[in-house]
Formats: C-alpha cells, structure tokens, sequence
C-alpha cells in the first residue's frame, strides 16, 4: 500500500497535547503550536505582535508553551513589488473569455458606479493576478471597502481602488482566500468595530480614530475573553499606577489575569478563577446587529450568484 506523502521532515507530538489543542478549539493555538514544534522559536512567523500574544496565552495555559519569553520573530521580509502591468496586458485579460477578470471588472464597476480607469484597471488585475485572490473574495473586499467608507463619510461615498487593494494586500498577506475565509475576516472585523468604540469608553477616550497598535491590543483582549468590567478594572489599577492611560502596561495587567484563568471583574476581585471560565478565544461582546447580518447575508448571496452566472458563461 502506499503510503501517504508528508513533505520534508516528520513532527510528532503526544496524545496529551493533540487532546489539549482540541480543547483549545483555536487555529492560531494550533498553528503556533506547530511553529514552536518546527522551529522551538517565532522565527519567520509574520504574524502581528497582537494576534501572536493571544495564541501563545492560549497555550500557556494548557502547559503548552514556556511562561519565559520567547525570541522575538524576526521582521517581515520585504515583499517583492507588484508588476508593472501594461495596456496590453490588460486588454489582453479583458479579453480574455475563458478567465473571470471580464466579468468581474463589469461587477466592480457597477458597484462603485463609475468606470474604472486604466490605473485601476492595473490596481483590480494586481488583486486579481498577482496576489491571486479569487474574484468573489474580490467582490466580498469591494463590499467590505464600500460599507466602511459609506459608514464614514455618509451614504453615496465610494472607496478608491487603492484603498481597495491596500486591503486587499492585506488580505492576501493573512491568506482570506476563500469566500467562507472573507465572511468570517468580514464577520470578525465588525464585530471588532463595535468593541473598538465600547473599549474607548470605557478608557475615557473620546471618540477617535485607533492607530493600528491600539486595535491589536483591543483585538487580542477581545480574543482572550474578557467582559467590560474586567477591562475597566484594569484601566483603573493602570491609571492609579502610571497616573495616565498605558496600553502596554494595561495589556500586561490583562494577560497576567488571564494565565491565572479570571476574566471578569469580580473573579479578578475574588482572587479566584471564574465560577465559570471564559474559554480562551470565547467572545463575549455583543453579535453584530440584524441590520449587519442582513446586509452581510445579502451580500455573500449576491456574489455566489454572480459567480455561478460567471462559470456558466465561461464555460
């Protein structure tokens, strides 16, 4: 009988921690696990400093990863620029008729309701070609783009075609590559945004634009479990210690809670875990709204249709 292909080297773990990293019910505990298994270090992981901390709680907690810290991974590696795409190249994938580059250029157009010029032609095909995501993930970003910039500036605004592929890099970077990757990115980052402005109050911070280290902080509380109360404790003990607000010392008074298992206001008083445990990676915050869930249902419909209309022509 043949046996199975395992490319390169073999890993193996116990049956202890397979047992513990399904209890964990966490991809990213998962996918870390592997990395340390694989290299005993975070070296070449190019994950954000956020979304890192969060996994390597989750598996501190089941005695899965050292309490000491671990080397710091080393940085991103430049990604190679773009092609320079020409009008020919263009022309040729619009004309293209076994490829769904036609039909999606017409989708996107209709969506923003303009023409697209040459250079967000090239923008699009970048998307399209050289970071190879799937024209329906495309439509997805384009949607999630539009929602986000009619949510700003107010009804009839439209985004540009760079900030569509400045996202749409950043998608690909993460590997949203599929439609059900897109819903639940999409899913994820609503649900963020509504627990960015409710953590801003309860910090006493007006309302605001976040920089990108404040929404990973938020992010990987979010993440690890913890209710409104408990992070208004701990910006309290934050600001009666450094006598002003404090991210990373705030973080820290966070995830030492966590290792000890409390995650809300009165465990962390009590001194003792939660009667009933906030699972690492367990949201607590409210779901997105009806309206958002309709509107996110309506669009996920809208391009699977769209798609079957495309392979249906195509072929």
């Amino acid at each position: 009988m043949a046996q199975p292909f395992l490319p390169g080297q073999v890993l193996a773990m116990t049956a202890q921690a397979a047992d513990r990293l399904l209890r964990l019910d966490s991809g990213d505990a998962a996918l870390l696990y592997l990395q340390l298994l694989r290299r005993g270090s975070l070296e070449g992981l190019r994950w954000p400093e956020g979304r890192i901390q969060a996994a390597l709680d989750q598996l501190r907690a089941q005695g899965l990863a050292p309490d000491a810290p671990l080397p710091a991974p080393e940085p991103p590696v430049q990604e190679a620029p773009a092609p320079e795409y020409t009008t020919e190249d263009i022309t040729q994938a619009l004309a293209d008729k076994s490829s769904t580059f036609p039909a999606l250029v017409d989708e996107v157009e209709r969506r923003l309701g303009k023409r697209l010029s040459a250079a967000d032609l090239r923008r699009l095909y970048t998307l399209y070609d050289h970071r190879a995501l799937p024209a329906e993930v495309i439509l997805m970003l384009v949607g999630w783009c539009t929602e986000e910039v009619t949510r700003k500036y107010g009804p009839g605004r439209r985004p540009f075609l760079s900030q569509i592929e400045k996202q749409g890099a950043a998608w690909a970077r993460i590997g949203i590559d599929t439609i059900e990757r897109a819903e639940e990115h999409i899913a994820r980052l609503t649900r963020l945004r509504s627990r960015e402005g409710t953590v801003l109050r309860l910090l006493d911070i007006p309302p605001r634009p976040l920089v990108q280290r404040e929404k990973d902080y938020i992010a990987a509380w979010d993440d690890l479990g913890f209710d409104d109360e408990a992070i208004r404790l701990a910006y309290e003990r934050t600001v009666l210690k450094k006598q002003s607000m404090d991210w990373g010392y705030m973080n820290g008074i966070l995830r030492r809670w966590h290792e000890k298992g409390l995650h809300t206001a009165a465990a962390v008083r009590a001194g003792d875990r939660d009667p009933r445990p906030i699972r690492a990676g367990q949201k607590p915050s409210a779901p997105p709204s009806a309206d958002q869930e309709r509107r996110a249902r309506e669009n996920v419909e809208r391009t699977r249709r769209l798609m079957e209309q495309m392979k249906q022509e195509g072929n």
